[in-house]
């Protein structure tokens, strides 16, 4: 991961306004992530990415990719690497050591405890 990363955890739309994913996305650059809404105890966050993040891990949560364009690299420690393209998703559980990259900016919604942090435990 090249330069810093820019992590909004604001709740930057609430509830009963529509989301532009799309426009917010094309808005920022890699490595960027903002909390869209929040649903319940959980939380919609927007990715943008490009290169490689850490390897890292939640204990208590469990983290939902979704992606909106681009390719999400998911390496999980013990076991196969998952490749994620526009319109899949793939939830890793609590605890599961992992590291996300992009080999293209990649546009991704993330859904998890509004309590996690996005840097990992």
């Amino acid at each position: 991961m090249s330069g810093g990363y820019d992590i909004n955890l604001d709740d930057k739309y609430g509830q009963l306004t529509v989301i532009d994913v799309a426009a917010e996305a094309a808005g920022h650059e890699p490595w960027f992530n903002q909390t869209l809404t929040t649903v319940n105890d959980a939380v919609v966050r927007l990715g943008v990415i490009e290169g490689d993040f850490h390897w890292h891990k939640h204990e208590e949560d469990d983290e939902f990719f979704l992606v909106i364009e681009g390719e999400l690299v998911i390496e999980l420690e013990g076991s196969d690497t998952v490749r994620l393209r526009p319109q899949q998703g793939y939830t890793v559980p609590r605890g599961v050591s992992h590291k996300t990259s992009a080999p293209e900016r990649t546009v991704i919604i993330m859904v998890e405890s509004a309590g996690v942090v996005p840097t990992g435990d």
